[in-house]
């Protein structure tokens, strides 16, 4: 199967998405491999099977979201000048969100700008973060403030590689599902309530519908000015709680559906989503083991930490809220109380 992501603004250029449709290919150019040990010792070698190249390199970086960073970053950049790669060689990502993130940015910044492979191994990096030229790293201000908009030049899908991730990867890459289909489709939503996406076809399903919906939004609005930025739906609470924990303590995706429970609070303050939407939203989630609760010892400070999100402007916070099931609120200038109210529910929670 294949997605298709086209671009209204024409600014860059258009690509497919392909879903176990990968076959054997030759690069007649330079090309290194960005993974992680854990990956490498998975599939490297079923890669290698399919990837061939006038010289091909394996650049191995540490695997976690706390080494997303400057450090490795640098490390991927001084293996490209050591093997004296050109503007015309490539970088292809081979492995989840922090991979592919990275070897991205890498590859938007060196010489200005080098072409790039997704191969996602990941639920979560299959259905989001392969798709849409998101790159960037960490800093300790905040996930993701140092990046850019990089898009690749192919994604390659291959569920093959999904066999091996660990049930909390995998619950991960659900609440990503979930994000889309609270915002953009009530049918897809009612579809995971009673599918079990640990049965290849539901999962299949599940993916193909993700992409579908990815693609057409990041289609319509590159750089987020618009509706890219409802995918950020529970993102705003997650970065925080990333940031807060070290990014050690949850895997991203249950992050997100922790702050997704956080926005579901304030959207039902608001009356944008009402308690029986909260709870089936809830229940899918709590049905892939996901966390749903955290204990916020700092209202104040949580509040604070919004501001040094990328989707802050003007010293204005703006929410991604669900509108019931299906639908999406953009809201700014929400009262401080109100969402230092919703902030202090959590305070007892764990």
């Amino acid at each position: 199967m294949q997605t298709h992501i086209h671009f209204e603004n024409r600014k860059s250029v258009d690509y497919t998405i392909y879903i176990d449709e990968m076959e054997k290919m030759h690069f007649d150019t330079k090309v290194a491999i960005v993974t992680n040990p854990k990956v490498a010792g998975l599939h490297l070698s079923k890669l290698l099977e399919k990837i061939s190249a006038k010289e091909l390199y394996i650049i191995t970086v540490k695997d976690g979201e706390n080494y997303k960073n400057q450090e490795s970053l640098d490390y991927i950049l001084e293996n490209l000048f050591n093997h004296r790669f050109d503007r015309n060689s490539l970088l292809i990502a081979f492995g989840g969100g922090v991979v592919g993130d990275m070897t991205g940015f890498a590859a938007s910044v060196f010489q200005r700008g080098i072409d790039f492979i997704q191969i996602p191994t990941t639920l979560l990096s299959q259905v989001d973060a392969s798709v849409g030229g998101k790159t960037g790293i960490n800093n300790r201000f905040g996930k993701n403030l140092i990046g850019a908009f990089y898009q690749p030049k192919a994604v390659y899908i291959e569920t093959e590689f999904l066999k091996t991730l660990p049930e909390r990867e995998f619950g991960a890459g659900v609440a990503e599902i979930v994000k889309m289909a609270v915002t953009f489709d009530a049918d897809f939503f009612q579809f995971l309530e009673y599918a079990d996406l640990h049965q290849q076809s539901d999962l299949a399903a599940a993916i193909r519908k993700s992409v579908e919906t990815k693609a057409k939004v990041v289609g319509e609005d590159e750089k987020e000015k618009g509706i890219r930025a409802v995918l950020n739906y529970g993102h705003t609470f997650a970065h925080v709680i990333e940031n807060i924990t070290g990014y050690s303590r949850y895997l991203h995706g249950e992050a997100v559906a922790i702050g997704m429970v956080m926005a579901n609070r304030l959207a039902q303050r608001l009356g944008f989503l009402d308690d029986e939407e909260a709870l089936r939203i809830q229940k899918v989630l709590e049905r892939y083991h996901l966390p749903v609760s955290f204990k916020i010892e700092d209202p104040e400070r949580f509040y604070d930490a919004f501001f040094l999100d990328k989707k802050s402007e003007n010293e204005t916070i703006k929410f991604i809220l669900p509108y019931h099931i299906g639908g999406y609120e953009m809201v700014r200038g929400v009262d401080r109380a109100l969402v230092l109210s919703v902030l202090r529910e959590f305070d007892s929670e764990d």
